[in-house]
């Protein structure tokens, strides 16, 4: 089974794919950066990690498979736990196990499994083909930049002598264009005074009008509370899936006298009504939800991430 590939797949759109009964492995972005000393340019990307104490089933792999090799879901999770049970074998041995494109695994002496990510592998979907670039350093040459400075230098103390006339023909042009201004500025103080006191007036005819009004409410109509329950999110605590819908009805009403937010998401590809628990939007309080459920209601309850149709 080309498990390692599906996984690989799944961390180009995900930051968390969970290997069953095994761990997560997870990615973080980083930006672009430049060494300094090699003179590289490496490409935004994502860094990759293992943490083996995740090991809840979320039902993102399961259902990849599934729709992958066209399988049922249970089908699907079989074969994971095979796959899982062959690296744990191997782990225990003594042997490194490598997961194609991915890393490698090995358990140490103190019995902790350290994972080493493959080299110069960017699970960034947005950076996807780009690679390091090494440039040469650039050489600035400053006698350029003098010669350059000697020329502004000598241009300037031509104009400085040359052309004495235009220094008091421009304080002429000043003085006239300040005695313009400061008749502007008065004119302007007289419209803004008028605008003040035209303003007063206004707000004291308002005042006047709202202490003469009478509001009053003979019947007022009572507050009606309301109580929307929200139901969106592409994360949904799977309840049961049932052939027939009035079982899948009786089901949601179970359901519901214990306090769940139990809802009917539709029938999937076998054609089974799909009983859910709750829908989340945020996948770790999906998976923090799950494991509740499975703890104290149903040990079979697994998550399917799905997009609903609106």
């Amino acid at each position: 089974m080309q498990l390692a590939t599906y996984i690989k797949d799944l961390l180009y759109r995900y930051e968390c794919v969970i290997i069953p009964g095994f761990g997560a492995f997870l990615t973080q972005n980083h930006s672009a950066r430049i060494d300094e000393v090699s003179n590289t340019f490496f490409p935004p990307g994502k860094t990759l990690s293992f943490n083996r104490q995740l090991q809840t089933n979320d039902g993102l792999l399961a259902n990849y498979v599934a729709s992958t090799e066209n399988c049922s879901y249970e089908l699907a999770l079989q074969k994971i736990r095979n796959f899982t049970g062959r690296l744990s074998l191997d782990l225990s041995e003594g042997k490194s196990v490598n997961i194609k494109n991915i890393g490698d695994f090995i358990l140490s002496e103190e019995r902790t499994l350290q994972f080493t990510p493959i080299a110069n592998q960017n699970f960034s979907a947005a950076s996807f083909g780009l690679g390091t670039v090494v440039v040469p350093a650039i050489e600035r040459s400053t006698s350029t930049e003098t010669t350059q400075h000697k020329t502004v230098v000598l241009h300037q103390e031509k104009k400085k002598t040359s052309y004495p006339f235009l220094r008091y023909a421009a304080i002429g042009l000043l003085t006239i264009s300040l005695g313009g201004f400061s008749g502007l500025k008065i004119y302007e103080g007289q419209v803004a005074q008028h605008n003040f006191k035209e303003k007063q007036k206004s707000n004291a005819l308002v005042e006047e009008q709202i202490q003469e009004a009478t509001f009053v409410m003979s019947n007022p109509l009572p507050a009606l509370n309301l109580t929307v329950e929200k139901e969106t999110g592409r994360y949904h605590i799977v309840a049961g899936a049932f052939r027939i819908e009035q079982n899948a009805q009786k089901k949601i009403t179970q359901l519901a006298e214990k306090g769940y937010s139990a809802r009917l998401i539709g029938t999937n590809k076998y054609g089974l009504h799909q009983v859910v628990y709750s829908s989340h939007e945020d996948r770790l309080e999906a998976l923090q939800t799950l494991r509740t459920i499975k703890r104290q209601e149903n040990k079979d309850a697994w998550l399917l991430v799905q997009n609903l149709n609106k």
